[in-house]
């Protein structure tokens, strides 16, 4: 059943939980960790090869929608059986890292946003509670998705069975295009996803849809494809809108309830809802009932308006109720319809009619035969199982169905009529030509306009594998800097701002104005926290260090001291007579803002407490102090002099911070700053007892302005 060599414990899971308006269906997909060592370049060029069965899929009824009234009833009657089912299969040792998705369509999409939440919220509550399933974040993986991502996810489904990701050339179409159209129809909505041909797609390309997949050998490659859905046209309620018209268009006065209905077989009565009456006799109630007479075609003609094609287009061109839709070249456009499209189609002809091909004429002549059919007559028919498993439901529904489905076919997509209209037959029946494509099956897939279809290699044809396959690419590693998986705007090369991906692993980070490496880029919030960040331990601890800097600078100057004193960053009195020095912190002098007052200040302060012998001068440019002089430490001390030489520095002074500098008795301008410091300190700090006489001029308590060069003697 596989592709390629895998070893059977790599094997990965995921779980789609389908949530539409009729019931909810589990689906189990598989698909291998990765490709055997020996795997050849070709195989590795496709995309993961994912896994089903029969035995996989579980479906209840009703919708969960039904629950909008009792949303807390949800867990216990409606998932209760579906998760005792899929992890009846799922290995326990794959359970949690199974991720598990609940994705609802049109019959949730119908109801107010409140009660969408509560049932949702009810959902993902009890899933948590009651399973180990891989569910990191509610909105990401239970939640209600549009029509056009249904679509989307469908198309990826049909692509990827017929091969029109993985072997390319094999489906050529012409005119470099090689996948295939989607069509679905349930109960609420219908959609439509195509790729349009390639003068379509430039003219059009901002209506497309950008979708990137990753084959096993890391390559990305990006498709824009055109999606659409129709709210309100499927089946049943494109019935409900149908019954409406037809009371809405009974001759006032009638006293009479019974209303005649064409899509009905002959004979039939129900109720406006559907409810099966008795064949003969008075009807209970005051409601009009419907009675049907099995004119096919003219349940054709009264069901047509419904399609809306009479709704003004605002942007050409339009197909139904005023939506814009590229032009489709059916030369390239071949499109596989799935769900009612082949449960109409085929439920009821397919135990009578062997060739299952779909062609207008030949189908439109076994309805309208199957619809004038006595009711009585088709009762008989289902008991003795004439269709297989057809019930009354089923049949009673088929003419309306049918009608709708032949409609938006031909009349609202377009569709050729295979069997009436000129199409690209040679000369062969449309049925003829069917069953030559079938033959070929394998290598060129379906190259009609339209094929129903249930199955294709016999995996179901659901827009559940879609979303699969989405999350199963998007597992592969890809390279560093690479675009990750996902679709949005159609914008290639880039990540758009709306891109979605696959699932909460994978979160959207929005791209700031300024761009990073590989053009991306990350906020430093992110990059810091983010558990999947490589940076994250250093982050958080230049952040931790940040923090304790800012917390020690608000503790004020004299904590600050009684912390150096605790740290152990002075030494005490020396032996020897060593003068008292104190040991400077270790970034002092180096970092200015690790000083006690900054650099400027620092030196301010020697200045004003002459007592304490720590400033050592050294030599200067000035003429003044060219002789020899005794530092003021040794002189303090009663050491010999010792003369200045290179291996004594002077302080550094900040010069462009001259007012830090000054002396606030003296307003004196400098022309050689450090001049007035040096001297000034000097004096100041030799008592008068012990100022030198002999080893050189005493120095001036203050300077004057010299307007000289600075080699002029003062």
């Amino acid at each position: 059943m596989g592709k390629y060599a895998f070893v059977a414990c790599l094997g990965k899971y995921s779980i789609v939980l389908d949530a539409g308006s009729s019931g909810t269906r589990a689906h189990i997909y598989r698909w291998p960790k990765k490709a055997h060592k020996g795997a050849a370049s070709k195989e590795l060029e496709q995309l993961p090869h994912i896994e089903t069965t029969k035995e996989w899929t579980k479906k209840i009824k009703p919708g969960v929608s039904t629950f909008a009234k009792k949303p807390e009833k949800i867990g216990p009657d409606h998932l209760h059986d579906l998760l005792k089912h899929v992890h009846g299969i799922i290995p326990q040792g794959a359970v949690e890292d199974t991720p598990i998705f609940l994705l609802a369509t049109a019959g949730m999409r119908l109801l107010p946003e409140n009660e969408q939440k509560q049932i949702l919220h009810n959902i993902c509550s009890y899933i948590d509670d009651n399973s180990d399933f891989l569910l990191p974040d509610c909105d990401a993986h239970v939640k209600v998705i549009d029509g056009k991502t249904e679509g989307l996810y469908g198309w990826i489904a049909t692509n990827y069975l017929l091969g029109g990701f993985d072997e390319p050339k094999a489906h050529n179409h012409g005119k470099s295009h090689h996948t295939y159209g989607f069509l679905d129809m349930g109960g609420a909505s219908a959609q439509l996803a195509f790729a349009p041909n390639s003068t379509e797609a430039r003219k059009h390309a901002n209506d497309l849809t950008l979708l990137r997949l990753r084959t096993l050998n890391g390559q990305s490659n990006d498709y824009g494809v055109f999606v659409t859905s129709w709210l309100g046209f499927g089946v049943r309620e494109a019935r409900s809108r149908y019954v409406k018209a037809l009371l809405k268009g009974t001759p006032g006065g009638t006293v009479d309830r019974k209303r005649p209905d064409p899509c009905l077989p002959d004979g039939l009565r129900t109720t406006l809802e559907g409810t099966v009456l008795p064949p003969d006799g008075p009807v209970a109630g005051t409601d009009p009932y419907l009675v049907g007479n099995g004119k096919f075609e003219e349940c054709l003609r009264e069901t047509i308006p419904l399609l809306a094609k009479d709704v003004p287009c605002e942007d050409e061109p339009c197909l139904l109720n005023g939506v814009h839709v590229p032009a489709i070249d059916f030369d390239v456009n071949h499109f596989v319809g799935i769900s009612e499209y082949w449960h109409t189609t085929h439920e009821i002809f397919e135990m009578g009619h062997q060739d299952k091909a779909y062609d207008f004429k030949t189908y439109q002549t076994r309805v309208k035969e199957f619809c004038s059919t006595p009711w009585s007559s088709i009762k008989e028919g289902i008991e003795q199982k004439k269709w297989g498993k057809v019930d009354q439901e089923t049949a009673f529904e088929v003419c309306f169905k049918a009608a709708w489905i032949v409609n938006i076919l031909h009349d609202g997509i377009g569709i050729p009529r295979i069997g009436l209209e000129a199409t690209p037959s040679h000369g062969k029946s449309g049925t003829e030509q069917l069953a030559e494509h079938g033959k070929h099956g394998k290598q060129k897939g379906y190259l009609d306009p339209f094929q129903a279809v249930n199955k294709i290699n016999s995996t179901e044809v659901s827009w559940t594998l879609g979303k699969a396959v989405l999350y199963a690419s998007s597992q592969v590693p890809g390279p560093k800097g690479g675009l990750p998986v996902g679709f949005g705007s159609n914008v290639p090369g880039k990540i758009p701002e709306d891109f979605e991906y696959p699932s909460s692993n994978h979160p959207h980070i929005p791209a700031p104005p300024s761009s990073g490496k590989n053009g991306t880029s990350e906020h430093w919030h992110d990059s810091l926290f983010d558990g999947e960040s490589s940076r994250r331990i250093p982050g958080l601890l230049l952040f931790g260090l940040i923090v304790l800097i800012v917390i020690f600078f608000l503790f004020g100057r004299e904590r600050r001291s009684r912390i150096y004193h605790k740290l152990g960053l002075r030494f005490g009195r020396g032996n020897g007579g060593s003068s008292p020095r104190r040991k400077a912190p270790f970034f002092r002098g180096k970092i200015p803002f690790f000083s006690r007052r900054g650099a400027g200040t620092s030196y301010e302060r020697v200045l004003e407490e002459g007592d304490h012998p720590e400033f050592e001068l050294g030599s200067m440019d000035s003429d003044e102090d060219s002789q020899s002089s005794l530092s003021p430490t040794s002189a303090v001390m009663g050491s010999r002099p010792v003369s200045r030489s290179h291996h004594l520095q002077s302080p550094k002074f900040n010069f462009d911070n001259s007012s830090s500098l000054s002396i606030a008795s003296n307003n004196n301008s400098m022309d050689r700053r450090g001049l007035v410091i040096r001297t000034e300190s000097r004096e100041r700090l030799f008592p008068p007892a012990l100022a030198p006489t002999t080893t050189g001029r005493k120095s001036r308590a203050t300077s004057p302005i010299r307007h000289s060069t600075p080699l002029t003697n003062a």
